[in-house]
C-alpha cells in the first residue's frame, strides 16, 4: 500500500501542537544563527538535550554535529 502523504500531513504535521513544536525548533535554530554558532550548510544542528519525545523542547540548547545528533536519536520506521 502506498504511503498517504496527505493523510499524514492532516493527522500529524497540521496539528496545533506539532506546529508549535516546529516553530520552537525553528526559533532555536534562528537564534543560534544570529549568535554565529551555526551556519547554513555547515552540517551542524541545534540539539535540545532536555526535551522528551512528548514534552516541551525547553530553553537549553547546544550545537552539535549532524552525525552526533542523528546517532543519539531513536530509530524511526
Amino acid at each position: 500500500m502506498p504511503r498517504n502523504y496527505r493523510k499524514e500531513y492532516d493527522e500529524y504535521h497540521a496539528s496545533e501542537i506539532q506546529k508549535k513544536r516546529r516553530a520552537a525548533r525553528n526559533k532555536a535554530r534562528r537564534k543560534a544563527q544570529r549568535e554565529g554558532k551555526v551556519h547554513k550548510g555547515d552540517n551542524r544542528e541545534v540539539d535540545h538535550p532536555n526535551s522528551t519525545r512528548t514534552g516541551s523542547l525547553g530553553n537549553r540548547t547546544q550545537v552539535i554535529s549532524k552525525a552526533a545528533n542523528r546517532k543519539k536519536q531513536p530509530k524511526r520506521s
